[in-house]
């Protein structure tokens, strides 16, 4: 399979120095979506040893990601950076796919799934 999210080199650095230092083993980077945030979906990311069945896979730069069959499509395109400056460092989601956001950046709506909003934003 192709790429379906393009991680760049500054994000592939830091996401492989997070799972070297990680407590618990991983071979791979998973990367979905849920309901909730103030927009009605929400990204996640996290390590996990084990791929499913319809787990979607890709490498990029010796990095194994995972993404689950329901988030595929919400994510095709993205691109995750880590961006670095004076307060610290943190990873940015460009996804092309979503028609709004909210403010933070964390959760965003598709022209075709507008998730389930959290009720205490």
């Amino acid at each position: 399979m192709c790429e379906l999210i393009t991680i760049t080199e500054a994000a592939n650095s830091r996401i492989k120095e997070m799972m070297a230092s990680s407590e618990t083993p991983a071979n791979y980077l998973r990367v979905g979506v849920k309901g909730g945030g103030c927009t009605g979906l929400t990204y996640g990311m996290g390590f996990d040893e084990v791929m499913n069945e319809e787990d979607q896979s890709f490498e990029t730069n010796g990095l194994k990601v995972l993404v689950d069959k329901e988030s595929a499509p919400l994510l095709n395109g993205v691109v995750i950076d880590f961006k670095q400056n004076l307060m610290g460092g943190g990873f940015t989601i460009d996804n092309p796919n979503a028609i709004a956001t909210c403010g933070c950046g964390q959760s965003f709506k598709t022209a075709t799934n507008a998730g389930t909003p959290s009720k205490d934003c």
